[in-house]
This record gives C-alpha cells, structure tokens and sequence, in this order.
C-alpha cells in the first residue's frame, strides 16, 4: 500500500527520502497529471508519496550580490510580484496556466519533471542557473544544464531533493521571451524562445539564444555563441545564414499531437532570424 507522508519540517523530509522511495509531490501540478486516474479514484502512484508544499523554510528570494537565491517551494505567483525579477522571467512564467495554478506550481518542480516543452525553466538556461541539490549526505550544486538530462530524466538522486535555485544577475542590453503555441496560455509550447544580448560600441559582449521543444532538452549552443562574441554587428549580418544553419543541425524536434518536425524547424530557426536582425538594425 503506497504511503502518504506530509513532513513537518525540511530536515524530516530529508529523512525520509534517505529511509525510503518517494514521490515527492510539491504543487502537483504535474505528477498529479502523470498519475491521475479515472473519476473518483485516487492516482496511481508507484510509490509512496512525500507531500512538501507546506515546508515554508524552502519558501523564499534572496537577492544578494550577484545572484537571485530562489527557494525550491516558491511559488510561481510569489515570483511574478517580486520587483526585482528580470521582465524575460515574468514573460515566460505568466504563459504557465492560470493564477490559480501558478499560486502552486513552482520552478522546482518544472526542472525535475524535466520536460523539454517546459516554459518555466528557459530562462534559467539564458541565465546559466544552478540547481542545489541536498540530502541528509550533503549537498552539491549543478548548473541547470546538468540536471536536466533528457526528456522526464534528471541527475536528482533518489535521496535528494532540490532546495534552491540559484540565478546569476546579468545587465544585457535586451532579453526576450517568445511562445509558439496554440494559445497564449493553457497551452504546451510548440516552440519557445529566448534571447539575450549585450553591445558595446556595436561590438557583441555576449549573445544567448535557448530553444525549447524542439530537442530532448532545451537547446542552448554556447560553443556557437562563443563564435560570434567579440564581432560586431556588421560582421553578425555577414555571418548571419552560416550560423542560423549551424543551428538548424542542433534542433531535433519530434512530430506530436501538437505540431509537427518540420513546422517546428522552421519556426525555430525563424526565432533566431528574426531576433538577431532586429539587433542588426538597432546596431
């Protein structure tokens, strides 16, 4: 018989992923999906169940010199209302359902359900994140890259679990969020997108671009970012196919119930076309 347990205190919840197999369930927002089961039964897990919603120590922002420390319960809805939240963050995660379920739904929660059509951890990879992991063991801390491993598979042992989110601030001249979808909102992504670039006397400093949905993890090419770095913007013009097409060879996208491969590789590489041409003409 699966076990329900509601820990009272972080440390117990630890505890209790090193004496036991867990799911652990945050706003639920999608294992309850995973898991459901016909009407008036109660879901189908495989295991027993750790509920940590209610653990307010995992519930918070720091901001500190250099980084944002985001705690693994705080909700998407507590994070939309922080003033110090960059604008590409905010325009990612109002996209994720609706209020109701963003007063639950947390970031935590959308690395380790590690969906490659997740809308909530894109910025993360624009923003090089890291990811703390901890267990009654210790703690280590990867970049978000190395946590999410391929589609529903992550680096998170069975007997840790995420306790914050770190992100590094960064002051780029323009950060942007793109949704392909059916819809606004209440819609999976067909595609999603985004950029980020810093200019300096038309020189580029530093060029981003991720891509989700289209790969069995978010797209974010930084050995090819590292060519166009310290290139102006008339040299980017010039170079501009060479690299759309040394992109185009890292999308792999899928045929779904969504969309299909070949729509998904044009739009995708039609994103970054049309990102980078709007930083040529204001260059």
């Amino acid at each position: 018989m699966v076990r329900h347990v509601i820990p009272s205190s972080y440390r117990e919840a630890l505890v209790h992923l090193r004496d036991g197999s867990f799911h652990i369930v945050a706003g639920g927002t999608d294992i309850m999906l995973k898991y459901r089961n016909a009407a008036d039964l109660p879901p189908r897990f495989e295991r027993d169940v750790l509920y940590v919603l209610n653990l307010d120590e995992l519930k918070y922002i720091h901001v500190e010199e250099g980084v944002w420390r985001i705690g693994a319960l705080t909700a998407y809805e507590t994070l939309l209302d922080h003033p110090e939240i960059p604008d590409v963050f905010k325009s990612a995660w109002i996209d994720i359902g609706g209020p109701g379920l963003r007063h639950v739904a947390t970031l935590a929660g959308n690395i380790a359900n590690a969906s490659p059509a997740a809308d909530g951890i894109m910025p993360l990879y624009l923003y090089d994140a890291q990811v703390v992991l901890e267990s009654c063991a210790g703690s280590r801390t990867l970049p978000i890259d190395a946590v999410i491993t391929g589609p529903k598979q992550t680096a998170i042992g069975p007997q840790e679990m995420i306790r914050e989110i770190i992100v590094p601030k960064h002051d780029f001249d323009v950060a942007t969020w793109v949704k392909v979808g059916t819809r606004k909102a209440d819609a999976i992504s067909k595609v999603s997108f985004c950029g980020a670039i810093k200019v300096e006397s038309g020189v580029i400093k530093d060029l981003r671009l991720t891509l989700g949905s289209v790969a069995p993890t978010v797209i974010r090419a930084r050995d090819l970012e590292a060519t166009v770095k310290g290139i102006t913007l008339t040299a980017l013009e010039a170079r501009l196919d060479a690299l759309l097409d040394a992109y185009a060879a890292r999308i792999r996208p899928i045929d779904d119930q969504r969309s299909t491969k070949h729509y998904r590789q044009q739009v995708a590489r039609n994103l970054i076309e049309d990102f980078l041409k709007q930083q040529i003409r204001k260059g």
